[in-house]
């Protein structure tokens, strides 16, 4: 079995810069006018097609500042998906707002009619397009734009994936990336947000902690500080000049991370299509997505079975997640206790007790996807044999 846990290497460029950085002790974004953070925000925002980008400690840190920059009042509704990390609710309710959970179907993307149903009354909706699968960006942004509401896309698993040739995170109103070590790019923590907004992005920059005239260090249009300037709490939210560092020289081998990593899922999902008890859902025609992992449904299985099921992987020495099975996953909406209301979504709950997870970083050879999938197949074949007469 390959090792599926390590996340992508750092490359030897982001080693020199780093102990270069170290040598120098300059370790403050805004110590220099030119530093690792500005240069990756710059690039970053060229390589989506963005006008601005700002980098911040996480996309948990993102998600918040977006919220906050859309100056939502306080108990302000925003529509999430059920099937979402707690770090989103978590987001929300940072910020002063209510989560209203939406239905997600075996496909894993939010189900347009519970949508549809529940968009009138909120304020802002988060489109979580979750282990980067897409959920129907056309029809969401028709229905948000004729409601006046903005849309923030949690593109954590997303970067690398588009929308009808457009890159995620560019469709709605904000984009929110992540550079935890289990992503595409990989500086153990960090965040990223873009957008074509100046006064969005100039209340982020002041909240980020850009304090006095740090924030003239931002290529962004200096008027639109002005009205901010000293009347935005500061939660410092900074990206560190060394996460910076480790990211830049990965953004040129993104392209064929993201080539690589669909290939290694469309070669496992092949491989498991003829099997009766699994299914993996496909993309959306408009969709070109950017996995780093697969996801895939079990069917007809009891509970029993599909514990069986999860051993039988885990003694051929392979890591299966069921969201719904797994102890305090905190991608099940039931463990978010947190949250005052939270109602059940029996959809979103039937999918993630049959929702299976396997890391497929970009970095494996086929041969290695083999080993995986025939694991999978192996695994399944021991739970559902027939029983000895």
């Amino acid at each position: 079995m390959p090792n599926l846990t390590d996340a992508e290497a750092i490359p030897d460029a982001a080693r020199a810069e780093v102990e270069r950085i170290l040598q120098s002790g300059d370790l403050f974004r805004y110590t220099s006018d030119h530093s690792p953070v500005a240069l990756l925000e710059a690039e970053f925002a060229q390589a989506l097609g963005s006008t601005y980008a700002l980098a911040v400690s996480s996309c948990s840190a993102a998600l918040f500042l977006s919220l906050k920059a859309l100056g939502l009042p306080r108990d302000a509704k925003v529509l999430i998906p059920a099937f979402t990390f707690a770090a989103v609710p978590s987001a929300v309710v940072h910020a002063n707002c209510v989560p209203v959970l939406c239905e997600c179907g075996s496909d894993y993307r939010i189900d347009l009619t519970d949508f549809r149903r529940k968009l009138p009354g909120c304020d802002a909706v988060i489109i979580s397009h979750m282990r980067g699968h897409t959920s129907d960006m056309d029809v969401i942004m028709e229905l948000c734009d004729a409601a006046g509401i903005p849309v923030i896309e949690d593109a954590a698993h997303s970067l690398g994936t588009t929308w009808a040739g457009r890159n995620i995170g560019t469709i709605g109103k904000i984009g929110c990336f992540s550079f935890q070590s289990y992503k595409m790019l990989n500086a153990g923590e960090g965040g990223i947000m873009i957008t074509d907004d100046a006064d969005l992005i100039a209340q982020a920059i002041v909240m980020s902690g850009a304090y006095e005239h740090n924030w003239e260090k931002h290529p962004v249009l200096h008027a639109a500080f002005a009205k901010w300037q000293n009347q935005l709490p500061l939660y410092n939210l900074r990206l560190n000049t060394l996460s910076a560092a480790l990211i830049r020289p990965q953004l040129s081998a993104l392209s064929e991370r993201v080539k690589a990593g669909r290939r290694n899922h469309d070669h496992v999902a092949q491989a498991l299509e003829g099997c009766a008890w699994i299914s993996v859902p496909s993309s959306l025609p408009a969709e070109e997505r950017a996995p780093d992992s697969i996801q895939f449904n079990l069917v007809d299985l009891s509970d029993a079975q599909v514990d069986e099921f999860v051993r039988e992987a885990g003694a051929r020495g392979l890591k299966v997640q069921v969201f719904g099975r797994s102890d305090d996953n905190a991608r099940a909406f039931w463990n978010w206790q947190f949250l005052e209301v939270n109602p059940d979504q029996p959809m979103t709950r039937a999918m993630l007790d049959r929702a299976c997870d396997v890391r497929l970083p970009a970095r494996l050879g086929l041969a290695e996807c083999d080993v995986v999938a025939q694991a999978i197949l192996d695994a399944i074949g021991a739970t559902m044999a027939p029983s000895p007469v």
